[in-house]
């Protein structure tokens, strides 16, 4: 908050008459603040004098007969500041209640914040101001009630709950939107105060009903609510109705609301692959938007997507079916130029996390980001972090066309200032010849620059990683040898780390059949084993040895009996030993040395594409599942930075979708009809049995689900005489249609059926009137009543009238209310008004009414 400039006495300051106290030194007066900025008064937080917080009660016990309204803000402000300056002006509390009965709205939030600061450590001075805040939730300002039903809620004190249940169910039915979302959000804050009474009140089954409120940040609110009430058992509840209706509306939403539909999509399995499609459809404007969270959310909604319509080996699917990999790839393609881009123009922190995502994504798509390899240079302005993770990049957007530019480019970061930078640029050309990825030539190449870094004698790091990456390259490809065993022996001369001495060693054996000095080279750090402290260097020396030993053996032999003995003998490491004396006994018990020859050879090639530790495809899975969460920017696996019971468990909804396979996915009524079903629940069970799918030509619009279908009426029953069609398929929009094209007038309301008793859930309502072929296209419970809507169609081979029905049942008095309008069929006025007597006569025996 932003305080004005203003003239409020601050005791201790200079005084002045009249003034108590004294007033604060203007700016760049001497005891003033230089640099002070303009509309800002520092006063409020400067350190407190003893005797102060009496002054404030004063001033307080004046605050009834002050009539300038900003002296009273000051003295407000004053109160905050100390409140925020950590010092305790609880005692204050009584005269702050007084100062609650006001009309200027800025006093009034003051007021609050000073309540809810205080209600945790005096609750029972918090008590006292109940009936005041719960008069001010009906004050006729929508601002007032919003600010007061959210420190109502704020208080968190058990004894409180009775006092905030009325007032927030209120709030959730005010007509200004302000007053609504702060209601659902009070609606969490009482669910974390106390469960049972949340779970009395039903607020779980309004907010449901709430997700189809007129203005989209009350549906924001209930949908980040939902899924943190029900994060146990995976987030809020969705079904087909309920998507279709977040996604229809999803352009109403303001940038935080977009993210919390998309965040929903991954957890939605699409009917079918029409339906999937249809849906990425939809959201692809979204990826033309400079919001880089809902662009990446999009992007996880895509894969999603297309994990689950995408063919799997073994589907029984058409043969023309894309697989999840074509379908993956088709998404990468869509989403490379925005991702890109936003890449390129955010800031710093933003342009780090979107290259972690394009690191995934690269690695799941190999090949999709390559023609954009150049949009990964580093820029000299760029920060350290972002220099590293382009570079890394880059090593994988490699191919036989890009390599060249790739393998320059990163040539002239390797003599970077930064060291860091230029042992990961090192790293990046060695993983493009290792990968064989640039083509004929490219593993010469890269040998050929390597070796010219061993000449770097200024720059140790960077020799010292060349000689770890040339090591590394003749493991997997012997041809380089004569391409980089000329400066091997004065590279041993100034290369000092551990790691890139052990390298040099190591191929100093390796190549040096063609090395006329190498066993020399090797004796002059024989010599020297007892000073050399790292056991890589010792275990290399011993190994390189070994290896000389069978190209060269007159010269070596001597050598080896020095090494191996100092080996054995030598106890700072267990590896070192166990291997020399494997290596000793191996060569003593062996009468041929072609068979000692052959096994030591085979155990340093590497003939594997890639070592078991490298491997990392099951952390990779993970991290798609986790994408767009904070698994990718630390690369490991949300257990191992968020303790078990905080982890929310991802369930993928629904368990079995409630429209067949070659069902239209297309319901542009589904709003309209939705929209008539006024405060209908739109809730699905958690761990109740599956629901039993509906017929193909219904469809479950609110997700109810079904119970087990009632058995199939007798076949020569008499009210039979109406035939209607077992099969039968409407779409929300022609039901519209057809409703609409009937007057009310025409209408036949047949009103005051009696009820044995309500019925217990509109699943048995509906399952009794599907076995008679009356389907139902909506339906849902209100606090007094039931309400569906319904259709049948006579059989006919022409084509039979339609019957559309609005059936209400109360639950007290139990009856049933319908309204049909027939569609179609005979013109014929009675016999018309005949089949419709013969429709109610269907439905009373369906439901038991006859």
């Amino acid at each position: 908050m932003s305080y004005p400039t203003n003239n409020m006495p601050v005791p201790g300051g200079p005084s002045g008459p009249g003034v108590p106290g004294g007033m604060p030194p203007p700016p760049g007066a001497p005891g003033g603040f230089p640099g002070q900025q303009p509309g800002r008064d520092d006063s409020y937080f400067t350190e407190s004098r003893k005797g102060e917080v009496n002054e404030l009660r004063q001033l307080l016990r004046t605050f009834g007969t002050e009539r300038d309204k900003q002296k009273k803000r000051d003295i407000m402000k004053k109160v905050i500041a100390y409140m925020t300056l950590g010092i305790d002006v609880s005692r204050l509390f009584t005269e702050m209640m007084l100062a609650i009965e006001t009309r200027d709205l800025v006093i009034k939030k003051m007021v609050y914040l000073f309540l809810c600061n205080y209600a945790d450590t005096h609750p029972d001075l918090a008590q006292m101001c109940t009936n005041t805040l719960v008069k001010d939730c009906g004050n006729e300002d929508p601002m007032v009630r919003g600010l007061a039903l959210r420190s109502l809620c704020s208080l968190r004190l058990p004894q409180m709950i009775e006092y905030t249940s009325e007032p927030l169910r209120r709030s959730l039915q005010d007509g200004h939107a302000y007053v609504r979302k702060t209601g659902v959000m009070g609606i969490l804050k009482m669910y974390h105060l106390n469960k049972e009474e949340f779970d009395k009140a039903a607020f779980n089954d309004i907010l449901y009903e709430m997700l189809r409120d007129p203005d989209p940040s009350v549906v924001t609110n209930c949908i980040f609510v939902l899924n943190e009430i029900q994060a146990e058992v995976g987030g809020m509840a969705i079904n087909r109705a309920v998507m279709l209706h977040l996604l229809n509306r999803i352009h109403e939403f303001s940038e935080f609301g977009i993210l919390a539909v998309l965040d929903l999509i991954p957890r939605y399995i699409p009917a079918n692959d029409e339906e999937g499609f249809q849906i990425m459809n939809l959201l692809d404007p979204v990826l033309k938007t400079a919001n880089a969270g809902a662009v990446v959310a999009t992007i996880r909604a895509f894969l999603s997507i297309a994990t689950a319509i995408g063919k799997r080996p073994g589907d029984d699917r058409d043969e023309d079916s894309p697989s999840v990999d074509d379908l993956s790839q088709q998404v990468v393609e869509r989403i490379k130029a925005p991702l890109v881009t936003l890449i390129a123009s955010g800031s710093s922190e933003l342009s780090y996390v979107l290259l972690k995502y394009a690191d995934q994504l690269i690695d799941l798509c190999p090949g999709i980001f390559d023609d954009e390899y150049r949009q990964f240079y580093v820029k000299y302005s760029d920060p350290t972090h972002i220099k590293h993770s382009k570079i890394r990049i880059l090593a994988k957007l490699a191919n036989p066309n890009t390599a060249p530019d790739i393998v320059a480019e990163l040539g002239e970061l390797v003599t970077d200032a930064d060291e860091t930078l230029g042992r990961i640029a090192v790293r990046s050309m060695v993983n493009i010849a290792l990968n064989d990825s640039g083509g004929e030539g490219a593993v010469e190449s890269i040998s050929r620059r390597l070796v010219d870094m061993l000449d770097l004698q200024g720059i140790s790091h960077v020799t010292s990683e060349a000689a770890t990456a040339l090591a590394a390259l003749v493991r997997r490809n012997e041809s380089i040898k004569p391409l980089i065993s000329a400066p091997l022996p004065r590279a041993l001369k100034y290369i000092n780390e551990p790691a890139g001495k052990a390298s040099i060693i190591f191929l100093l054996g390796e190549c040096g059949a063609d090395i006329t000095e190498a066993p020399y080279v090797l004796e002059k750090v024989i010599d020297s084993y007892d000073n050399i402290s790292d056991a890589g260097v010792k275990t290399a020396l011993l190994a390189a040895t070994v290896n000389l030993f069978f190209s060269r053996p007159p010269e070596v032999q001597h050598m080896l009996g020095r090494v191996l003995k100092k080996a054995t003998e030598d106890m700072s490491s267990q590896d070192l030993h166990d291997r020399a004396l494997f290596y000793y006994r191996l060569l003593r018990s062996s009468p041929d040395p072609t068979v000692a020859k052959s096994i030591i050879s085979k155990s340093m090639a590497v003939t594997a594409s890639q070592f078991a530790e490298e491997d990392d495809s099951e952390l990779r899975a993970v991290l798609m599942d986790e994408f767009n969460t904070l698994c990718t920017v630390y690369r490991c696996k949300p257990e191992n930075f968020i303790d078990e019971e905080n982890i929310v468990p991802f369930v993928k909804l629904p368990t079995e979708h409630p429209l067949a396979a070659a069902a239209p996915v297309v319901d542009q009524g589904v709003n309209a009809i939705t929209d008539q079903m006024n405060g209908t629940s739109l809730t699905d069970g958690y761990g109740s049995a599956a629901p039993q799918p509906a017929p193909s030509a219904e469809v479950d619009l609110l997700g109810f689900g079904f119970d087990d279908p009632a058995p199939a009426p007798p076949a020569s029953n008499s009210i039979q005489s109406l035939s209607l069609k077992s099969s039968l398929s409407l779409s929300g929009e022609d039901y519209q249609s057809k409703w609409g094209s009937i007057p009310d007038s025409e209408a036949i309301v047949i009103s005051g059926l009696p009820m044995a008793s309500a019925p217990p859930s509109t699943d048995v309502v509906e399952g009794a009137l599907d076995a008679f072929s009356v389907f139902t296209m909506a339906s849902g419970e209100l606090p007094t009543e039931f309400k569906f809507f319904l259709y049948a169609q006579e059989e006919d081979s022409v084509g039979g009238c339609y019957f559309l029905v609005q059936a209400v049942a109360l639950k007290q008095p139990s009856s049933l209310n319908l309204t049909i309008k027939p569609v179609g069929g005979d013109a014929d006025p009675s016999k018309r008004k005949e089949k419709v007597d013969q429709l109610v006569e269907l439905i009373k025996t369906a439901l038991g009414l006859c």
